[in-house]
């Protein structure tokens, strides 16, 4: 076994086939439910099946997936599924995560990504819930693009890309929160045994976190920032910290956790720093990818800290703080 892959070792059993993806639990999983019960009985239901976790072989529906489609599907009618808590309805009104309908902006087979992922299956949606003005991948992120892919065909192109040799689907953007009630929906026409891997900012709403409980088998998580200023600043968020720490805390509860920074320059002590000494006090077991390859993109010019590339300096500096804090660096 690579040894890195010790360190989430839910993912790696089942990779293993010594065990289930999440979301085939969630789909083996009876939940009686009916559309005209209120969405509080709705959430409520949905506790009670997480703590008892029955699981069953029946193929079909109601299940917990069923259920966690339903509570998506009214979140997004007045949105909630990020901190921006938009409350707009998003089938005729884009949020300032700027999506009506999922559009997918490329999928494909990704060995870019860290060794324990690749091949991973991409997934790419258009629009984010952050708007960094650094984005290097502000082409989807900041505007819609892409093509609308049925939930059953995604569904079809997931398997073929297993049997290509996918170790995993990876839904990144931009962001996937904003795509949800559709991610969900194609796993439900999806019964193949692959890993789930939820690749975000993790700006997302606590109702989010408690949907994708259950259904992601690997966080891999984008923390940006170490202070509130600093993600107002550079990417026009309130509450940052406070948002993306408790959404680490719940991640790391739910799946196994592999968290990515990408240094800033000028930003050591402010956010680099602070980040690492978080993550050695709340999540020591979590993996974490150190990521130097910060270029000025987008609207980077308008900071002036922001104009060059980061110095060997600051990543060693970095790096090394990381390491002295016994942190798992990948």
């Amino acid at each position: 076994m690579d040894p890195d892959l010790t360190l989430f070792p839910h993912y790696a059993s089942i990779l293993a086939g010594t065990a289930n993806a999440s979301y085939l639990t969630s789909a083996r999983t009876p939940v009686e439910f009916h559309d005209a019960m209120t969405t509080d009985d709705l959430w409520d239901l949905h506790t009670q099946a997480n703590i008892t976790n029955t699981a069953s072989t029946a193929a079909n529906p109601p299940s917990l997936l069923d259920l966690k489609r339903t509570i998506a599907d009214r979140l997004y009618t007045s949105c909630v599924l990020c901190e921006r808590r938009c409350h707009v309805d998003r089938r005729t009104t884009p949020g300032a995560c700027k999506t009506l309908e999922a559009h997918v902006a490329c999928e494909f087979l990704h060995y870019g990504e860290e060794r324990v992922l690749v091949p991973s299956h991409t997934v790419f949606f258009s629009g984010c819930t952050l708007h960094c003005a650094f984005c290097q991948n502000w082409d989807i992120s900041q505007s819609t693009s892409g093509d609308i892919i049925t939930p059953t065909e995604l569904a079809r192109r997931i398997t073929q890309r297993a049997t290509q040799g996918a170790r995993n689907v990876n839904w990144v953007g931009g962001d996937p929160t904003a795509n949800l009630p559709y991610i969900l929906t194609v796993l439900h026409h999806l019964t193949t045994n692959i890993p789930q891997v939820w690749n975000s900012n993790m700006y997302c709403s606590q109702e989010t976190m408690q949907l994708l409980s259950g259904v992601i088998d690997l966080y891999l998580t984008d923390f940006k920032f170490g202070n509130d200023v600093c993600a107002s600043r550079l990417a026009s968020i309130d509450n940052y910290l406070a948002v993306v720490q408790r959404n680490h805390l719940l991640a790391a509860e739910n799946g196994d956790v592999l968290v990515r920074h990408l240094i800033l320059p000028n930003h050591v002590d402010c956010c680099s720093k602070p980040i690492l000494d978080w993550l050695a006090d709340h999540l020591p077991q979590a993996a974490v990818n150190i990521m130097a390859q910060y270029h000025p993109e987008y609207h980077a010019a308008a900071h002036p800290e922001l104009r060059g590339s980061i110095s060997t300096t600051e990543y060693k500096t970095v790096a090394g703080y990381a390491e002295s804090l016994g942190l798992h660096l990948l």
